[in-house]
C-alpha cells in the first residue's frame, strides 16, 4: 500500500479519486471479487408436498361453498422477522463462490410483524410484538407516524417475555383487535350476519396450532375456521409468505435506507469528522 499515491498531484492539478467505477473495477479485475448475495440453505419442501397442497385446496373447497364464504371473508396470516437494521444481504466475494458469507448477516435485533390480508385484497392492520415486559419495550407516543399508524389500527405490543416472537397471549390481542373486529366489519358490509362462518388461514407453527389456541379459538370465536398450511409448503401455499413478504420487507428497507441516508447528510453538514449512528435498539425501534 502506497497512501503517499492519494496526496500525488497529476499535470493538471487534480488528485487521485478512489471514485465508485474506480474501486468496483479494481475488485473485479485486481481480486476477481464481484457483487455477491449471502447464501443460506433452502426450505426444504416434503415430497408429497403436492398431494398436501392439493388436500389442502380441497378443504377450504369445501368449507367456502358449503358456507358460501366470500372472499371478503377469508383471510391469511402470517409472521415475520423484521430487522432494526435491514441490508441487502449483499458483500464482495471471489466470482464463482458456492458458499458466500455474510459479515452482520445474522443481525438479529428485531421485532415481529403479523401481517394478513383477504381474499378479496384487503390489507388487515399489522400486529407488531417488540420484546420486553412493559410498554416501555414498544414504539414511543413520540415516534414519527406513531399517530398515523395507530389511527390505521396498527398495534404495538409487547411480548411479555425476553423474545419478540408472538406467544399466546399475544396472538389472543391479535385475534379480538384486529381480526374479529374485521370479520364483523366486512359481514355488516356484506350484508351478513354475524353468525357467519370465515376462514383464517394460518401456517403450522407451534403457538397457532397448539391446543390451548383452538381450544380458545372455538370457545371464543367460533365463527372463524382454522385452516392450516401444510408443513414445509409455505413457500408455494401460503398467500402472504409468496406475494406480501416481499414487498413489506422492502418498504421497510426503502425506508430504513432513506433514514440512514439523512442522518449521514445531517452530520456531514454539521461537518463532524466521523459520521456515527446510533446503534440502541430504542433509537431503531422509534
Amino acid at each position: 500500500m502506497k497512501p503517499s499515491l492519494l496526496e500525488q498531484s497529476f499535470h493538471d492539478g487534480s488528485k487521485f479519486h478512489a471514485s465508485n467505477s474506480f474501486v468496483r473495477g479494481f475488485l473485479h479485475d485486481a481480486l476477481q471479487w464481484s457483487r455477491r448475495k449471502g447464501t443460506r440453505v433452502a426450505q426444504t419442501k416434503p415430497n408429497d408436498w403436492e398431494d398436501q397442497c392439493k388436500r389442502s385446496v380441497f378443504r377450504k373447497a369445501y368449507l367456502i361453498k358449503e358456507y358460501d364464504i366470500l372472499p371478503a371473508l377469508y383471510v391469511n396470516s402470517n409472521q415475520t422477522q423484521v430487522l432494526y437494521a435491514p441490508g441487502d444481504k449483499m458483500t464482495w466475494d471471489e466470482q464463482g463462490s458456492k458458499q458466500v458469507d455474510l459479515v452482520g448477516g445474522e443481525e438479529k435485533r428485531a421485532f415481529t410483524a403479523m401481517v394478513s390480508v383477504a381474499a378479496d385484497g384487503t390489507l388487515l392492520p399489522f400486529q407488531a410484538i417488540y420484546s420486553g415486559k412493559s410498554a416501555r419495550s414498544a414504539p414511543d407516543k413520540s415516534s414519527p407516524g406513531y399517530d398515523e399508524a395507530t389511527q390505521a389500527g396498527i398495534r404495538f405490543e409487547y411480548s411479555g417475555t425476553a423474545t419478540y416472537w408472538s406467544n399466546i397471549n399475544t396472538m389472543k390481542s391479535y385475534v379480538n383487535n384486529i381480526l374479529a373486529p374485521y370479520f364483523a366489519n366486512a359481514k355488516t358490509t356484506l350484508g351478513r350476519p354475524q353468525s357467519q362462518r370465515t376462514i383464517w388461514q394460518l401456517d403450522v407453527w407451534s403457538v397457532q396450532r397448539s391446543q390451548e389456541f383452538r381450544a380458545w379459538m372455538k370457545s371464543t370465536h367460533p365463527t372463524i375456521f382454522l385452516d392450516y398450511v401444510p408443513g414445509g409448503c409455505t413457500s408455494v401455499a401460503q398467500p402472504c409468505d409468496v406475494a406480501m413478504q416481499r414487498p413489506f420487507k422492502q418498504s421497510i428497507k426503502k425506508s430504513y435506507h432513506e433514514d440512514i441516508v439523512n442522518e449521514a447528510l445531517s452530520q456531514i453538514k454539521a461537518e463532524v469528522k466521523v459520521v456515527i449512528f446510533d446503534k440502541r435498539v430504542h433509537v431503531h425501534r422509534n
